[in-house]
């Protein structure tokens, strides 16, 4: 029946035609989730929505100095990022199907592919992922398919969110997983090596770790070997600059968030997740991958190479349902890494670790602040104060300074625990400034 209600009649006789007394009847909505009632304010001009916006956007906290890490820093992006990104030819791009009008957009993809493979050392990479903790997923589950085996051991290094990405995406699945601690910064390889057996799928690291802490995981990954497993770590990819790639630590799977690649903070996303992995696994790897073959007059393209998600292929073969690529995303995290070089992306891990000694080197001085030693770190680390972290955070907002992440909202016992973060922009003023400021709030 084709059939618009206009009046209080037409709506009547639509409810007695299916059967239904009054309108909200057609919606079984508990009373304490229904509306107080819809006597919606009159319309607006559009330079008095934009007035009315423009005054909220001035209650956000902007301006701050950031020393707030915790998974996404604030990096300097230059200009040239933006500006060719920006051009239509890539904005306005989707997924390259047909080759033949794509050239160009596979190619950005193929070399941001190239660019991640460099930087964690392994053999292939896929066309991106929607962030950090949807790679870990991917991986963890590229590890069961390889292995058949369902148990996971996760390092309790590896970031909070990322965990609880894994324990909600798998609720519906018969995963057996096994969280073991870091003691003094580093992974306990006891723990590791007790819960190892012949039904592990993977064991999980990070690193850095959540608290900042390097380690050299290639004896861990050896044992993870030896019992049949894979080994994956989550990375920050601007350390890589200075620290063992993934692929000299012997790992399987590198994953990673690359929101530090070029990408704004922007207030959680969009962000990128990098997946890289050696040769043997690349058949089960989610998404898809581009790339470079020759045309039949022998001149160089690309393709789209492999494709393994479920409009591709029959649905039970598909590794994942991974939708759309972030490939604007991945467009910026090359174009960033390509402006730097392979020099400047050293000089640029090299300053942000300097910088953090520095701050470091600071906070000893204020008796106040105990900075954590036990483990090496790269620009982010964790100090014990003597208040409560939350409560010294909020005072300094009121000085300008985003202080760090207090480690009591995701660690039991760490109230009084913070986790500071360092990178290029924190000027020697800046830090001069923030650790004075942080003295007279202590």
């Amino acid at each position: 029946m084709n059939f618009i209600p206009h009046t209080q009649g037409d709506i009547k006789q639509m409810l007695e035609t299916i059967g239904v007394k009054s309108i909200a009847g057609l919606f079984n909505i508990p009373a304490e989730l229904r509306p107080n009632s819809f006597d919606i304010a009159p319309g607006k001009s559009e330079f008095e929505v934009t007035e009315i916006l423009r005054k909220l956007s001035l209650k956000n906290a902007t301006g701050l100095v950031n020393f707030v890490g915790a998974g996404f820093y604030d990096h300097f992006i230059p200009a040239a990022v933006d500006s060719i990104t920006s051009r239509s030819e890539f904005y306005t791009a989707y997924t390259p199907y047909q080759p033949e009008c794509s050239q160009g957009w596979l190619q950005a993809i193929y070399e941001y592919q190239s660019i991640i493979c460099q930087l964690t050392g392994l053999d292939v990479s896929n066309a991106s992922l929607y962030d950090g903790g949807t790679a870990i997923f991917e991986a963890m589950m590229m590890a069961i398919r390889q292995t058949g085996r369902h148990k996971i051991i996760v390092d309790s290094g590896v970031n909070l969110i990322y965990r609880t990405m894994l324990y909600t995406y798998t609720l519906n699945l018969a995963i057996e997983f096994v969280e073991i601690p870091v003691i003094h910064g580093q992974s306990s390889r006891e723990a590791l090596f007790k819960h190892l057996d012949d039904k592990t799928a993977a064991v999980i690291f990070q690193n850095p770790n959540f608290f900042g802490a390097i380690d050299d995981y290639s004896d861990a990954v050896k044992e993870v070997h030896k019992s049949g497993a894979l080994a994956i770590a989550s990375v920050y990819p601007v350390s890589l600059g200075m620290l063992k790639t993934p692929a000299e630590m012997g790992f399987d799977i590198a994953t990673g968030e690359g929101q530090s690649l070029g990408i704004p903070l922007s207030f959680g996303g969009p962000y990128l997740g990098f997946l890289a992995v050696k040769n043997e696994l690349v058949r089960q790897m989610p998404g898809r991958i581009v790339g470079a073959t020759v045309d039949s007059d022998g001149k160089r393209g690309f393709v789209l190479t492999l494709q393994t998600r479920e409009q591709h292929i029959r649905r039970q073969r598909a590794t994942s349902n991974i939708c759309s690529n972030q490939a604007l995303c991945a467009l910026r995290a090359a174009v960033f890494v390509s402006l730097l070089g392979r020099n400047g992306f050293r000089l640029l891990a090299e300053q942000n670790y300097q910088r953090a000694e520095f701050v470091k080197e600071q906070l000893s001085k204020i008796g106040a602040v105990e900075v954590k030693r036990s483990s090496p770190t790269f620009n982010e680390f964790t100090v014990l104060l003597s208040k409560n972290a939350d409560e010294v955070v909020r005072l300094l907002i009121e000085k300008g300074f985003a202080a760090g992440f207090p480690l009591g909202r995701f660690y039991k016992g760490m109230d009084n625990y913070l986790l500071i973060a360092v990178t290029e922009k924190r000027t020697e003023e800046e830090i001069l400034s923030f650790t004075d400021c942080l003295k007279k709030v202590l």
